[in-house]
């Protein structure tokens, strides 16, 4: 994944990307207990295009002159599938601009932080999200005023409180925390 860390920032430098941070199961990782994920995601904001358009298609097309390969919706980097999302909404956008920066070996990179990565999981609100939220809240300590203002900021606290009193109910571990 190094290697791979290391053509993200690249992409970076070279402005195909403004701005990237790490999210998804792999960011889970950087807080939790492993869990099984084939896939980074990477959450990004693009340069924006003449018309005002965000587009992927400089950054395919400069990762397929580097002779990386796409399969599916991700692209291959050093063996990685990584799937570029744009910033898609403000908690999206807020994420990438209050995100934390961790070192994987040697390499910078930044990720969501744990209270964002709960509140984008809290919102998209799959299956796998609610089981990782209950990972996440059992196993780290998470800022709560913080939380509570990014919940705030982004129309999620009613969402929360539904949330924290189906497993609450259920006795699910971590809740007590929060």
């Amino acid at each position: 994944m190094e290697k791979t860390l290391k053509v993200l920032n690249d992409l970076q430098k070279k402005g195909l990307i403004k701005r990237y941070v790490i999210g998804g199961g792999i960011a889970v990782l950087f807080y939790a207990e492993p869990i099984l994920t084939y896939v980074l995601d990477v959450f990004c904001l693009l340069p924006v295009e003449k018309g005002g358009l965000i587009s992927l298609s400089a950054l395919y097309k400069y990762l397929r002159k580097k002779g990386y390969r796409e399969q599916e919706e991700h692209i291959l980097i050093e063996g990685i599938p990584v799937q570029f999302i744009p910033a898609y909404n403000e908690l999206v956008e807020d994420a990438i601009e209050r995100a934390v920066e961790v070192k994987y070996k040697r390499m910078k990179t930044k990720i969501v932080s744990a209270e964002h990565l709960l509140a984008i999981m809290l919102q998209t609100y799959r299956p796998k999200d609610r089981e990782r939220i209950l990972l996440i809240l059992d196993e780290v300590q998470i800022d709560m005023p913080y939380m509570e203002n990014v919940l705030e900021r982004h129309g999620l606290q009613e969402k929360w409180s539904k949330f924290r009193r189906l497993y609450d109910e259920e006795g699910e571990g971590g809740m007590e925390r929060c």
